[in-house]
């Protein structure tokens, strides 16, 4: 029986996508590998959305293939969707899976443990005579298995509970594709429409990770927002939400990013009811300048999205606001940066993701003249980061004193301290006094700042772990 290793890049929509195709590995009996180097087949899962992300990809196949060259690769993904021929010569690659063809990879991964036994019993087969009654005939003879995205109706989907925390804190998607247009982003070419998890199989995945006691529960996609529209009755995502906390004992849930014009005040209000919500939002930006948020095809200006800031700070007025930035978009003079710099100046940001501008064929803007040099860009990105950190070093230092009721995560093994790491509603880290379980309440007086972290102690006696989840500390 050959053995299979997923190597994941990219979001967590990438990450459940991952984790939807090892669950369908392992219900048809097939094998995983503690490593890649241990594995027979490894299944590369791919990110496009920058340069960088594709040759990172690129660049990892290649080590696969050196350090064993018996190795057969899958790629698939995102990159494997916009740009299969790149990939299929690399070395070492044997099929090119594109998102359009994802729920097919079990066949595929036949078809290649096929050839692996019959090499390693030196009478190799190429993949075209080796027969496949589940794929069309006209899939067989290539290597490229790719199609039109937007013909993709099924939605991928498991808990994620890898990465950093998630061990404790599963993801969950519940959304894929994207409907708008953004002239710079090349996901909803490579993702497809949007399309959603029925509500009623949402409320029983969370029903199920709350038996095994998870505590806290991440909802993701790629366009939150546009959860529900889809569905031949359609539901709004606030619904969904609602129909969550109604119906299952999930004792806090977080949700990802989300654009601006899409977190409601009815949102906000039902956010500011409840603890059980984690007070976190995450919504992208881009850009503080009205003329290059034009040029992007975003759907809102500077006032509206400080609009949208200022609710949330009104009434959650110790909640986390991230939100994402492009810089050097074509164009981007140095007025725009400095709008940029002014509008995060004035604006209560906790954190800020950074990103240079990067061409991806196929956008819009992939084809402008008036493209910023690269210098440029860098230098721009250093001083958003900057500014990031002084602004998320300025809500830390609020926090010093307060209570808090945070989540503890999986200890680190390598650390070997007595403390814990641990998660705040308001997307705090932190680092607490003592030893204790995973997955358990601590309610915690912050004492200092620590780096990106905060050090605190435990008040009161500490809720009692509960020992029925037997998921968060494996």
């Amino acid at each position: 029986m050959a053995t299979f290793f997923i190597e994941q890049f990219g979001c967590r929509a990438t990450q459940a996508d991952g984790a939807a195709i090892e669950r369908q590995l392992l219900k048809r009996g097939c094998l995983s590998a503690q490593s890649a180097a241990a594995a027979d087949i490894v299944v590369v899962n791919t990110c496009t959305v920058t340069a960088s992300a594709d040759a990172q990809a690129r660049d990892a196949i290649r080590k696969l293939h050196a350090a064993n060259p018996r190795v057969c690769v899958i790629v698939t993904g995102c990159y494997a969707q916009r740009a299969p021929e790149e990939l299929s010569g690399l070395p070492g690659v044997a099929w090119v899976v594109g998102n359009s063809h994802k729920p097919q990879i079990p066949e595929v991964f036949d078809m290649v443990a096929q050839r692996t036994i019959q090499s390693s019993s030196n009478a190799f087969l190429p993949l075209s005579a080796i027969p496949s009654p589940s794929l069309p005939k006209s899939q067989q003879p290539g290597e490229i298995l790719v199609g039109d995205i937007f013909e993709q109706t099924e939605l991928l989907t498991t808990p994620v509970f890898g990465g950093e925390g998630n061990h404790t804190r599963p993801t969950l998607k519940i959304q894929d594709g994207c409907n708008s247009r953004c002239s710079f982003c090349v996901i909803p070419f490579v993702r497809g429409k949007s399309r959603s998890l029925p509500p009623e199989a949402v409320v029983g995945e969370v029903k199920k990770l709350t038996e095994a006691g998870y505590r806290e529960i991440v909802l993701s996609g790629i366009n939150l927002g546009m959860y529900g529209r889809d569905l031949a009755t359609r539901v709004e995502f606030e619904d969904l939400l609602r129909r969550i906390l109604d119906e299952t004992p999930v004792e806090r849930l977080r949700i990802s990013s989300i654009e601006p014009m899409d977190v409601t005040r009815d949102m906000v209000e039902l956010f500011a009811s409840t603890e059980r919500f984690a007070q976190h939002f995450h919504m992208p930006l881009q850009s503080g300048s009205d003329r290059i948020l034009a040029a992007m095809h975003r759907w809102y200006r500077t006032e509206h999205y400080a609009r949208r800031v200022e609710l949330i700070r009104e009434r959650l007025p110790h909640a986390a606001i991230g939100a994402d930035v492009i810089t050097g978009f074509p164009s981007e003079t140095e007025e725009d940066h400095a709008a940029t710099l002014a509008l995060i100046e004035s604006l209560p940001f906790t954190y800020l993701h950074v990103f240079s501008y990067s061409k991806r064929p196929g956008t819009k803007t992939a084809s402008l003249p008036n493209q910023v040099p690269g210098h440029v860009i860098k230098g721009r990105a250093r001083e958003l980061r900057a500014l990031a950190e002084r602004r998320a070093t300025a809500f830390r230092e609020k926090q010093i004193g307060r209570e808090f009721r945070v989540l503890a995560l999986r200890q680190d093994k390598v650390r070997g301290t007595a403390t814990t790491p641990a998660l705040s509603s308001n997307y705090l880290k932190l680092q607490v006094s003592g030893a204790w379980p995973a997955n358990q309440w601590l309610d915690v007086r912050v004492s200092q700042g620590e780096g990106s972290c905060l050090a605190g102690d435990v008040v009161g006696t500490p809720e009692c772990y509960d020992s029925k989840m037997t998921c968060a500390s494996a």
